[in-house]
């Protein structure tokens, strides 16, 4: 299950199960918190609106050998079209992979196939990445905002 969370007088939603289960590293919210404040210029560009979504996925590249561990991302925000994360990780362009990562609504892990289009670093070691989805996942979409 997931709550809201004010960080930087912005509504943010996080996956309760990882915060009540895991210490992301205080890097990792310093960078999402000064991504959040810088905003994103592109936002109205773009087709499907995000939300900010904070959460520890997992991803699998197609590429990737038998055994080897899957790749962890904390994300940023999500729509239907695709997640927006940060990684310890240099991911490779256009490689594609699986994504698992819980619903923001009911919590439940999902997979997802898609394909790498960022990944760039962002600070010593932190990459800001994104990952479009190649189906939409309208499970991801903001809930429309109630009159």
């Amino acid at each position: 299950m997931s709550a809201m969370m004010q960080t930087g007088g912005n509504d943010v939603l996080v996956d309760r199960a990882v915060a009540a289960t895991e210490t992301w590293p205080a890097e990792v919210e310093l960078i999402l918190s000064a991504l959040e404040a810088a905003g994103n210029p592109h936002d109205n560009r773009r087709q499907h609106p995000r939300m900010s979504y904070r959460t520890i996925a997992e991803l699998r590249l197609f590429s990737d050998q038998p055994g080897t561990p899957s790749w962890r991302l904390y994300t940023r925000d999500v729509s239907a079209r695709g997640v927006g994360f940060i990684t310890a990780h240099r991911l490779p362009l256009g490689y594609g992979g699986v994504i698992q990562l819980p619903t923001p609504r009911t919590g439940r892990t999902v997979s997802v196939n898609g394909t790498l289009f960022r990944c760039r670093e962002i600070s010593d070691g932190w990459f800001d990445g994104a990952l479009y989805f190649n189906r939409e996942q309208w499970v991801f979409a903001p809930q429309q905002q109630q009159g």
